[in-house]
């Protein structure tokens, strides 16, 4: 009964969200090209930062309530799920960047056009490569696992999780590219709507599923998929229906190859840094995996709550992109290295003092997923490793947010697969069999993170990055 009454609630405040005037919209879109710098990023980035802890819920859900309900060993077949979902789904997230970085230029530019192609190519990339990767998850899932070292003792839990999850990948690449669309153009705000929605009904699925019917670890991934295809739905239902320079039309919907092209080569290089660092973190898991059930738990547990005390700093990165690409594309360009400062200033301080706080309060967090005495510990261990240094991932995530939107994106894929993939999978590599201790691999961590901010910071005052745009397009012509 309470769970009709849910999908009522829902199905209302739906409602009301659609009803938002077009004419709001535009104001919103227009903010970050005029009126004040802070004001405007931060009234887009906050909508961004409460989505995205909705967003954060769906796997903490999964491991919050599998770790009250079932085994210890379901549990630490989810929490292990990070760096390989990212490896198959970051590529695509990666170039889903290209696409907000293409459609935020357009629509600075006002070029309701090349807009318009832009939404519907990127639309039926995301369909396309939803499929592909449905197919390839489901049936590399054991070898993927087995090639990362998975402890046997939740090998069986693992498969079960990931093929589940992976039956939903086009529902999670869609809901990726359906959400960049509509933040490229300057609306955040309804993304968090249909997160908010989709995040509850995660939620009250996972207590249904795991806790009430105990079906297993599976159902917990079950539960993810229908939630983010009902975000999706929600997402598409918006940008089919409402009269926009961007609304998506059925018989527009296909793949213009110049545009994909231009899509790709903004994106193809986050796509391409993504997947190899997640490859990276995948071995990092190998390593972890290695010192036992407890540390794979507690590593996980970990990684949940720095997803959730980072929030902010990415959201600000995301709307860096989104501000640096619209304002260049509307040749904006003191406006853009204004905005820029501002951004970084506030990322950096944020992120000082995120971690400070994890520092002072990982071990009684820790205890709000798991009972496991030994895992507490090993996530707190990690806590005191890592994150006094997340002003410096902030800085490098600020620094290479600037340079995607400018529409360089090769300089933050070499910059990160030299410090975070190829330094830090070395350096892990030759201390692990030395020392033989868990905090070594989580050294790794920091150590990266204060390379990739030397290089950046150098880039950033020697480059000239706001004209990239210009020279671009004057070589095309």
């Amino acid at each position: 009964m309470w769970y009709n009454y849910y999908v009522y609630g829902s199905g209302c405040l739906a409602a009301h969200f659609f009803a938002k005037d077009a004419n709001d919209l535009h104001k919103e879109n227009t903010s970050l090209l005029q009126g004040s710098i802070w004001k405007g990023m931060t009234a887009f980035a906050l909508p961004i930062l409460l989505g995205q802890i909705f967003q954060q819920l769906y796997n903490t859900a999964d491991a919050l309530i599998v770790g009250r309900y079932l085994s210890d060993a379901e549990y630490a077949a989810v929490t292990s799920t990070g760096s390989l979902v990212f490896l198959l789904v970051g590529f695509f997230g990666g170039i889903s960047v290209g696409a907000g970085v293409v459609i935020a230029r357009y629509f600075g530019a006002k070029d309701e056009n090349k807009l318009r192609i832009s939404v519907h190519t990127t639309v039926f990339f995301g369909i396309a490569a939803g499929l592909f990767l449905t197919v390839f998850g489901i049936l590399f899932t054991p070898w993927m696992l087995k090639v990362m070292g998975t402890p046997q003792e939740i090998m069986p839990y693992s498969v079960l999780y990931f093929r589940f999850y992976f039956a939903g990948a086009l529902g999670i690449v869609l809901y990726n590219l359906c959400m960049g669309i509509l933040r490229a153009v300057g609306d955040s705000t309804h993304p968090l709507y249909y997160l908010i929605i989709s995040s509850i009904v995660n939620i009250v699925l996972d207590l249904l599923f795991v806790g009430v019917l105990r079906w297993g670890v599976w159902s917990a991934a079950l539960a993810t998929a229908i939630s983010q295809m009902i975000s999706v739905l929600l997402c598409m239902y918006r940008l089919f229906h409402y009269q926009t320079s961007y609304q998506l039309k059925l018989r527009q919907l296909r793949a213009d190859f110049p545009m994909l092209r231009e899509v790709i080569h903004y994106g193809l290089p986050s796509g391409v840094q993504n997947s190899i660092i997640a490859f990276a973190n995948v071995i990092v898991q190998t390593n972890i995996n290695s010192f036992g059930q407890d540390t794979v738990a507690g590593s996980g547990t970990y990684a949940k709550l720095e997803g959730f005390a980072f929030l902010p700093i990415t959201c600000f990165a995301m709307a860096l992109t989104t501000f640096v690409s619209q304002n260049l594309g509307a040749k904006q360009h003191e406006r853009a290295k204004k905005g820029t400062r501002f951004g970084i200033l506030c990322c950096v301080v944020m992120a000082e003092l995120i971690g400070v706080a994890l520092l002072v309060l990982a071990e009684p967090l820790m205890g709000c997923f798991t009972d496991n005495a030994e895992a507490i510990k090993i996530g707190a261990q990690q806590a005191r490793v890592e994150a006094l240094f997340f002003c410096m991932l902030s800085f490098s995530h600020c620094i290479a947010a600037i340079l995607r939107g400018a529409g360089k994106p090769m300089v933050p894929m070499f910059v990160m697969l030299g410090t975070w993939c190829a330094i830090r999978v070395a350096y892990i590599s030759i201390l692990v069999p030395i020392v033989k201790e868990s905090w070594v691999i989580f050294s790794a961590y920091p150590v990266t993170w204060t390379l990739s901010s030397i290089i950046f910071l150098v880039y950033y005052l020697k480059s000239d990055w706001l004209h990239a745009f210009d020279r671009r397009k004057e070589r095309q012509t």
